[in-house]
């Protein structure tokens, strides 16, 4: 897989951070907060994008994956009930410690950036339900939301199964809009138990 990226670096004090952002953010996914679930919508070239930004994830631990969507909100699936708060996401390794309360500064620092073409590996396959059910909580992944960023926060193994949960939404969507006449097809990412999980739906029509 090959992904292309721009490379924003900033200092918050002593520390000089480092995020990774799509070169053109997909212009067909959104990311909404709701009182049950993280609900977000992608088409597939949005979710192959997404895929390969959770497996960069999975491979900088080093650095914070920004994909900014929030501004598509008002074009997107929902747009017209207003009901739910649009989001942006950050992935985010647990080693790094980068507090997500100090995003919204950070973020104001991060300049356009430079372009840098990133190959990846194709992304595993997505793990049985019985093995995300039994694993570790510590092992999954934990959220937080600031400045209308959700920030999931992981260890390189769930990044790794989160790339195939998205994967798996872009090859098999279309399929499944295209032979069950658009009929709802989703998939989860696993948070911790405290946690809401992150739903994800397969749309082939936006407005």
């Amino acid at each position: 897989m090959r992904l292309h990226t721009t490379i924003h670096t900033a200092r918050l004090g002593a520390t000089e951070f480092k995020a990774i952002r799509p070169a053109r953010p997909p212009a067909h996914a959104v990311l909404f907060d709701d009182p049950w679930y993280l609900n977000g919508w992608f088409d597939q070239e949005a979710a192959h994008l997404t895929a390969g930004l959770w497996a960069l994830a999975a491979t900088s631990p080093r650095s914070l994956v920004h994909l900014p969507i929030r501004a598509n909100a008002k074009d997107g699936p929902d747009a017209a009930t207003g009901a739910q708060r649009p989001l942006d996401l950050v992935l985010l390794h647990h080693s790094l410690q980068f507090a997500p309360s100090r995003w919204k500064e950070l973020r104001s620092r991060l300049g356009r950036g430079r372009p840098r073409t990133v190959d990846l590996p194709a992304p595993d396959a997505e793990p049985a339900a019985s093995d995300r059910h039994h694993r570790e909580n510590r092992d999954r992944f934990h959220q937080e939301i600031h400045s209308e960023t959700l920030f999931m926060t992981g260890s390189t193994r769930t990044f790794r199964e989160a790339a195939a949960v998205f994967a798996g939404l872009a090859r098999e969507g279309p399929g499944q809009a295209f032979n069950h006449g658009g009929r709802h097809y989703c998939r989860s990412v696993y948070c911790d138990p405290a946690d809401r999980d992150l739903h994800i739906e397969y749309r082939e029509e936006w407005p």
